[in-house]
């Protein structure tokens, strides 16, 4: 829970500094929303670390807590993987743009000979270049903290799937042939 949050604040904290780089920036392209989830996992996870544990899920509120921590865990894994979606798209767009400054704002295409071609356009940027490393250094960054907190939430669920189930069943079993089993040998 303290690594969740942790890397929740970090997430949430990069996301609004993208946001303060410009202001024309979607809310897909600065995942704050993702560390956020994360940050609200993390608490139910403490909650559940403060409640007295009861062998086999006993008390009602014991097991509440548990089934959301597992379910807000499944949540941010989602979440954390969109967030690397949309930045990985962002800056693989971002790799191929022909930039110019026009008015106060960084004007942007893939295609500069595309008339119809998308024009991205960054509000509140004065020099593109900047605005381009930052904005790629960022996303990069996202990319990574994301990642990495998808796995976090990962091997929660992992966890506690395992802790409540003992076992994965995946059809095949193998029993190790002991002596007491075959034939017992002689040395």
């Amino acid at each position: 829970a303290l690594l969740q949050l942790a890397l929740g604040i970090s997430v949430t904290v990069l996301g609004f500094l993208m946001a303060g780089i410009s202001s024309s920036l979607l809310v897909r392209d600065t995942p704050y929303w993702a560390g956020i989830i994360v940050c609200v996992v993390s608490l139910v996870g403490f909650v559940m670390l403060c409640i007295s544990y009861q062998p086999d899920e006993k008390t009602c509120v014991q097991f509440t807590v548990k089934l959301m921590y597992f379910l807000l865990s499944a949540l941010g894994l989602v979440a954390c993987i969109l967030a690397v979606a949309f930045a990985a798209h962002h800056y693989l767009q971002m790799t191929k743009f022909t930039c110019n400054t026009i008015l106060e704002s960084c004007q942007c295409k893939v295609d500069t000979e595309d008339p119809l071609g998308r024009t991205f356009v960054y509000q509140d940027a004065a020099d593109c270049g900047s605005l381009t490393s930052m904005l790629n250094l960022y996303l990069l960054l996202q990319m990574a903290l994301n990642l990495v907190t998808a796995l976090v939430c990962l091997s929660v669920c992992f966890v506690m799937w395992k802790h409540r189930y003992q076992v994965f069943y995946v059809g095949v079993r193998f029993y190790p042939l002991t002596a007491t089993e075959g034939q017992q040998q002689d040395v």
